[in-house]
């Protein structure tokens, strides 16, 4: 029986595309790293975030809808602003959507 999410994954050509956006512009702590694989995260209490190189991946993804990855923040403004000053492109600013609030951004390679 499936009991729940276990992680999600983003591939790229090149793992270094990625890494340092979600590592270092985002936040993400890094839990696991092996040559061309990233787990992102506390491992063992939330599902991570894993980023890795793949053979069959290549370039910017064409289609940002495919691959979408809720993250969460105390203050969605706030990381707006600074995310949005460090040169990240959003396909929708902060909007209210009922009892939420969203903004979606593009990493580098489009996703």
């Amino acid at each position: 029986m499936i009991k729940g999410l276990r992680g999600v994954t983003i591939w790229s050509e090149d793992l270094n595309n990625l890494l340092p956006f979600y590592r270092d512009l985002l936040g993400f702590k890094v839990g696991l790293q092996i040559e061309g694989f990233v787990l992102l995260g506390d491992l063992g209490t939330t599902p991570p975030l894993a980023l890795g190189t793949h053979s069959e991946v290549r370039g910017r993804n064409t289609d940002p809808a495919r691959h979408m990855v809720g993250l969460g923040t105390d203050d969605v403004d706030a990381d707006w602003k600074r995310l949005k000053a460090a040169g990240v492109e959003f396909v929708e600013d902060p909007t209210d959507y009922g009892r939420l609030r969203i903004a979606t951004l593009k990493d580098p390679e489009g996703n």
